[in-house]
């Protein structure tokens, strides 16, 4: 296939849950790449840092918000302040997102409802008032323009003792296809990445560990698999990083549900349990 590489120089992209991990890593794809940015995440501090850090690598500008996407007004008020800024989207990047580890019965309720306003109402609000103006890049601008949400292969099947976590990501999988679909002709690259677990602070949050998940994939794989994608003149809809990760996550559609359900019960099984 034809390659056309994805050139976001001289627009603005903007990445949630940017102070770090694959946050950072699409940072300084994208500065490098011409864009300048509005880093999105909790932590003012790193984001401060990380917008030095790129200015004085790729003589990137960019606008940092501090922010708790959790919250019932975030984005709202993230849209608010960027018309205010008069910034115009053309890449969005939704990055954010957690996950917590342990059965249903046993799981802190509010901690639930935090991760699905993060990693479903969030993504979602902020996408529908953005994808107007990444939308109006695309068709003014060809190749300059994405969307890109975080997936992952834990939406392929359901997740014993991530429950709510597998579910959000299946969420995330089918509506980034669906968008895909309905903005097949506009130019807009839409995408949904999804990694197996990769080393970022991902586990350190969902206080599990990854050692029983093999060897995690790293910030680069993930950023070469993202940008391979967006380079493609037709742009996949959904991407499996790693080879032995887009084989499971396939696995998981042909072998009996029940099966698949059980394999991957066991396999997060707590190590102290087993």
């Amino acid at each position: 296939m034809a390659s056309a590489v994805y050139n976001p120089i001289g627009t603005t992209a903007l990445i949630t849950g940017a102070s770090s991990g694959l946050g950072v890593g699409y940072a300084h794809e994208l500065a490098q790449r011409g864009a300048d940015l509005v880093l999105v995440a909790r932590r003012q501090a790193r984001l401060e840092a990380l917008a030095v850090e790129l200015a004085e690598k790729y003589g990137t500008v960019s606008t940092v918000i501090p922010l708790d996407l959790t919250t019932t007004d975030a984005v709202t008020e993230l849209v608010s302040d960027l018309r205010e800024r008069a910034v115009t989207v053309g890449t969005l990047v939704n990055n954010a997102g957690f996950a917590t580890f342990g059965t249903v019965l046993d799981s802190d309720e509010a901690r639930e409802r935090e991760q699905i306003a993060l990693n479903v109402h969030a993504l979602t609000a902020l996408t529908h008032a953005l994808l107007p103006d990444l939308v109006e890049t695309a068709s003014l601008h060809p190749h300059t323009a994405a969307l890109v949400n975080l997936a992952s292969t834990a939406a392929f099947q359901p997740v014993p003792r991530m429950a709510v976590y597998g579910a959000t990501k299946a969420y995330v999988l089918s509506y980034t296809e669906a968008l895909s679909y309905e903005t097949r002709a506009s130019g807009l690259k839409v995408t949904a990445i999804c990694p197996g677990p990769a080393d970022t602070e991902f586990f350190e949050v969902a206080q599990t560990r990854s050692d029983k998940k093999g060897t995690p994939l790293t910030v680069d794989e993930v950023m070469r698999a993202s940008f391979a994608a967006l380079d493609r003149s037709v742009t996949p809809a959904v991407v499996l990083v790693g080879t032995r990760n887009a084989l499971l996550a396939r696995a998981a559609g042909i072998f009996p549900r029940r099966a698949v359900l059980g394999a991957v019960g066991r396999l997060n099984v707590p190590r102290r349990a087993r």
